[in-house]
């Protein structure tokens, strides 16, 4: 992802019923270009199926949601 400006971030991953499995960034981060990679697992360290899964991604400019596919 990419801000223009640094600022707070948050980036949650959830399931298709909607329910978080895993924040992955919620601090304030540099503007510019970021990388994020997400392993796989819930907040407990649990490894998640195979599946549809959804990241939204919150800065203070825009709120950007995403389907993506985990597979194992």
């Amino acid at each position: 992802f990419s801000i223009s400006s640094a600022g707070p971030v948050n980036l949650s991953i959830y399931d298709v019923s909607g329910k978080l499995v895993t924040t992955l960034i919620d601090r304030r981060v540099a503007g510019g270009r970021h990388t994020v990679r997400w392993n796989g697992t819930n907040s407990s360290g649990s490894e998640m199926a195979s599946g549809i899964y959804f990241y939204r991604l919150r800065t203070p400019a825009e709120t950007i949601t995403r389907k993506m596919i985990l597979l194992r």
